[in-house]
Order: C-alpha cells, then sequence, then structure tokens
C-alpha cells in the first residue's frame, strides 16, 4: 500500500538530484531524458503518489503511462539514497501494482502480462519452442546429477539475436568442463519483469511454481544468463522458500579463468567497451566480474564509456520495456543515446552481459546507422570466439 511508504513520500524535497546529471557520467533517468518532463523523473511520480494517496487525483491512462514508462533501472535510488536515505524506486513499483489493482495499465503492459499467464513467456509463443536455441549445442536436460541448472530465461530463449548469446554460453560451458543441464520447454518465466510491473500475484504463483519444480528437480545451483533472472532469484525467491544458489554466468566464468579451466588462443587487438546492466550493477553491486571476464581475454584493450558501473545509462529495456516498447525509438532513446556514448570511445566492440541489452542495443546500432563502426556483443560470444 502507499501508504507503507508515506514517510518516503512526504520526505522527497523536490531536490530535483534524481533528474540531474551525474557530473561528467551523463544523464540519470531514462524516461525522463527521453520525454523531459519532471512528471516522468522520481521528483513528479512521488509527486502523483502523494495526490494519490491523499485522494487528490484517480488512476488515469495518462498516470499509468508516465508511471509505467519506468525501466526500474534505480538510476534514482543511486541518486536520492546517499543523500536523503530514500529509494524513490519502491514507491514507483508500490503505484504500479496500485495501478494494476485498478485495472489501469498501458495495452502493451497488458499484452506482456497475460502472455506470461497463458504461455510463460511474455512473446506469446508456444513451449515447445522455448529449447530451439539448444538444437545442435549439446547441452542436455537437466537430471538431478547435475552441479549446475543452466536458466536462460525468456529473452535468451525467444529473441532470435540473444538466442546467439545463450549458445555461446552453453558451448563455453561445455569446454569448460562445467556439469549443467537446462530445463529446455519445460523452463518458464523467472517473473522479475512482471513483480517490476507490479503483477504481485503472478509474480507469486510463478516463483511458487519455480521453486516446487527446482525442488523436485533437486536443484541447488542455478547459473543465471539473464541478470534479472539472478536478481529475482537471488533477491525475491527466498522470501517464498526458494532457497538456491545462484550465480551470473560471468562470475561463473570469472572463477573458471581464474582455475584456469579457460585457456585463450592468440587473438588480434581489439578496443572493447562495456555496458553495466542495471540489474547486475546498480540492483546487485556485481561490477567487477564481467570486467574481469574481458580483461583476461588476450588482445583486449578494454575502455570505459563515462556513464560506468553505478553510473550506467540504462538500455531501456527492463520492466517488461523490451517488449512494451514505451519509449520509443527516437533519437533520446535510452538505447540509441547508450550506443552514441560507446562509440565516442573508440571501441569497435560494445560487451554486454543481459540478453536485453543484447537485444535493445543491437536494434539501437542499426537505428543510429553504426553498423560499419561498433558491434555489440555478450561476454559469452567473446569468450566462445577466443576460446
Amino acid at each position: 500500500m502507499l501508504t507503507d511508504y508515506k514517510e518516503y513520500i512526504y520526505h522527497c524535497l523536490k531536490c530535483g538530484a534524481c533528474r540531474s546529471a551525474f557530473g561528467v557520467f551523463g544523464p540519470t533517468c531514462p524516461s525522463g531524458e527521453r520525454f523531459g518532463f519532471d512528471s516522468y523523473y522520481a521528483i513528479g511520480r512521488l509527486t502523483l503518489a502523494r495526490a494519490l494517496m491523499e485522494d487528490k487525483i484517480k488512476p488515469s491512462d495518462r498516470m499509468a503511462q508516465r508511471l509505467f514508462t519506468c525501466v526500474s533501472c534505480a538510476a534514482c535510488d543511486e541518486q536520492c539514497y546517499p543523500a536523503m536515505g530514500l529509494k524513490p524506486l519502491r514507491v514507483i513499483e508500490e503505484m504500479k501494482a496500485f495501478m494494476v489493482e485498478k485495472g489501469v495499465v498501458p495495452s502493451k503492459v497488458r499484452d506482456f502480462l497475460e502472455n506470461i499467464q497463458k504461455f510463460g513467456n511474455p512473446y506469446g509463443e508456444p513451449a515447445e519452442k522455448r529449447a530451439k536455441w539448444a538444437e545442435g549445442v549439446g547441452a542436455k536436460q537437466y537430471d538431478s546429477g547435475d552441479e549446475y541448472l543452466l536458466f536462460i530465461g525468456c529473452v535468451g530463449s525467444y529473441d532470435s539475436r540473444s538466442q546467439q548469446a545463450s549458445r555461446a554460453l552453453a558451448e563455453v560451458l561445455l569446454k569448460a568442463g562445467v556439469k549443467f543441464g537446462i530445463l529446455g520447454s519445460d523452463e518458464f518465466c523467472d517473473g522479475n519483469e512482471v513483480l517490476r510491473l507490479g503483477e504481485r500475484d503472478l509474480f507469486q504463483y510463478i516463483a511458487e511454481e519455480n521453486i516446487k519444480k527446482f525442488r523436485d528437480m533437486n536443484v541447488k545451483k542455478v547459473i543465471t544468463l539473464s541478470p534479472h533472472s539472478y536478481n529475482v532469484f537471488k533477491n525475491e525467491y527466498p522470501a517464498l522458500g526458494g532457497e538456491f544458489e545462484v550465480v551470473h554466468y560471468t562470475q561463473l566464468l570469472a572463477d573458471l579463468i581464474k582455475k584456469k579451466r579457460l585457456k585463450f588462443k592468440k587473438v588480434p587487438e581489439v578496443k572493447v567497451t562495456y555496458h553495466d546492466p542495471c540489474f547486475l550493477g546498480r540492483h546487485n553491486k556485481e561490477y567487477d566480474a564481467p570486467r574481469d571476464v574481458l580483461s583476461a581475454i588476450p588482445g583486449v584493450e578494454l575502455v570505459e564509456m563515462d556513464s560506468r558501473k553505478e553510473h550506467s545509462f540504462c538500455c531501456g529495456g527492463g520492466g517488461g520495456n523490451f517488449y512494451t516498447d514505451l519509449l520509443g525509438n527516437a533519437v533520446n532513446s535510452p538505447s540509441r543515446t547508450r550506443i552514441r556514448e560507446a562509440e565516442a570511445t573508440g571501441a569497435k566492440v560494445l560487451a554486454v552481459a543481459c540478453p536485453t541489452c543484447l537485444a535493445m542495443l543491437e536494434d539501437a546500432v542499426k537505428a543510429e546507422d553504426l553498423e560499419d563502426k561498433i558491434q555489440v556483443k555478450d561476454i559469452g560470444e567473446l569468450v566462445f570466439e577466443n576460446i
């Protein structure tokens, strides 16, 4: 309930930190930068929260558009929490839950949630297609003797570009001798975006079903391709009884490299820059593992963008926006803004560690007509190409 966050709401002093730039580190809120109005930043959304709480306004389509363009990147928390001790994203996601309860959500958000409820994925694709990415790879179905379950997630399973990252990661794990299995067509949505969008009953159903399935299969350790899966398994499932050891694949690869279970070949030098995914970085404070992996690849010269680590600028795909596309593909959309920043470093490769970022930024390269200047590659793909 919004009243649970009354102190947060009343302590927003409208200082504007959530809409100010990170000094030399670039812009903050992706939707605020996209639309340019206060109502799209945390400062405006908390004002709406106060008005809702005090019953001065009613839920409306215009309000829904402002709320659901939030991609849960947590940049506002990064600005506000150190100075004021506030985490605006908690309030914004509570508002989304309130709007879902009232049935006032954008049509694309409704489609996203209905597809997951009916099909187990936002694309509305049949479960039989979920394992298509694994054809010809050699990854087998998980059984109780495997050390790890490799959980791919919806984007890595169904998005054609992200499927390439899924295949590359599986190949790397096989080469390293990691004993793992996949769920294939038995895999179901992890529920992270469902929770971020405020559909809490559906999230609880998804989480409980996944937890039961993992227990029945004696799953102890999970590798995730997506930081979104990593986030929800690590931070939300334990409260529902889902206690599993969860690692993001870059953390595992960094460990495998340290143990010399992956050996690299000599490759031509290439300048690479890295994009921090919000759900691996700001939400879970993992900044080192992906950089450790990239730095271990011979020939890679790692150059940093100004907006990096806790100050990284979001790709714009979180909160289901990779499907709902509420931010659009305008010249100032988050993904296109980010690609221009990457290209300005002189890097030939933009490395990512998230299938959502991969899909969003790949499209942005095409929109910016930069295909002959910079490539977007998942870290797993870079490792696979060089071992």
